[in-house]
């Protein structure tokens, strides 16, 4: 059966307009921090291990970071270990990081892994403990910034920051057709594991990899004003005041953030957009009005 008309411009449309996106990222290294919905949804999983593929197939050097928060909070309610949060941030015991590690490092990884080469692709997975990738420490939090304590520094265990990358690992892989599939888990000097948050670890690995894109996957439509319209091209003093004056607050501050670090420490531009939309990645690269929001330090220019 042959395309409609119609059909037959819309495709011919998507792929002119793809043309010098292609061009211009072509040996680019663009991270994506992949999470929420996309990681659930069948359909959607499998346009997200597509779209990175194909990112890999035109010259591009995609680099995965996952999270993984709801597989390890089902597999600690089946071994009956409680979850506490402070701050949004899970209490990591020693018994709890063998549990991140066993999910993050071993089931979230693979499966990502299998669904890049199921699709064509070869990947690789690693944590940031592999080649000494991820240095961490532990993250400190007092009460300034909790409602549990009153300026006391709080005890969240295994919990940590990003103190360095050391980019062998990924450097070897680079001019290969590996792609690299990571789990945010660092150790520190003294080899005691961290799990950290994911899109502060593709933040970092954009930064000291002089990325193209940082792009974070979200369950939302992108940034939004305080009327729920999405905000599609902003600069860095335009974040600034958002922040501010408090327009953004709650799950996106955090986000928001992470792709404002990156953006002033030298990524040429960060991406927050929906991955509830299946493609969501090829269309934010390769459209010209992508699915989300659009941080660059002018704010001006979609690529």
């Amino acid at each position: 059966m042959s395309l409609t008309l119609d059909s037959a411009k819309n495709i011919d449309k998507v792929l002119t307009e793809s043309l010098p996106y292609i061009q211009k990222f072509t040996g680019c290294t663009m991270v994506i921090k992949y999470g929420g919905n996309a990681m659930v949804d069948e359909t959607l999983k499998q346009g997200f291990a597509r779209d990175i593929v194909l990112m890999k197939l035109v010259g591009m050097n995609p680099i995965v970071v996952h999270g993984g928060g709801p597989q390890i909070g089902r597999v600690l309610e089946q071994l009956n270990i409680e979850s506490n949060f402070v701050d949004g941030l899970r209490v990591t015991d020693s018994r709890t990081m063998d549990v991140v590690e066993m999910v993050l490092g071993g089931l979230v990884n693979k499966e990502i892994v299998s669904l890049l080469n199921k699709n064509q692709g070869k990947a690789v997975g690693v944590t940031g403990k592999d080649g000494k990738l991820i240095t961490a420490k532990k993250l400190k939090i007092t009460g300034t910034a909790s409602e549990h304590a009153n300026g006391d520094e709080i005890d969240i265990g295994h919990v940590g920051e990003v103190v360095s990358i050391n980019t062998e690992v990924l450097d070897m892989m680079k001019d290969t057709d590996f792609i690299p599939v990571i789990a945010p888990i660092g150790t520190d000097d003294e080899g005691a594991s961290y799990n950290i948050n994911a899109d502060s670890v593709a933040g970092e690995l954009a930064k000291v990899l002089g990325a193209e894109k940082l792009i974070l996957l979200t369950n939302v439509a992108g940034v939004q004003d305080k009327k729920g319209n999405v905000l599609t091209g902003l600069s860095i003093k335009q974040v600034d005041k958002l922040i501010a004056d408090k327009t953004l607050q709650g799950g996106m501050l955090p986000k928001v953030a992470c792709a404002l670090d990156a953006v002033k420490g030298g990524v040429h531009s960060a991406h927050i957009i929906d991955g509830r939309v299946e493609h969501a990645v090829l269309l934010e690269i390769f459209t010209d009005e992508g699915v989300g929001t659009l941080i660059t330090k002018s704010g001006l220019n979609k690529d």
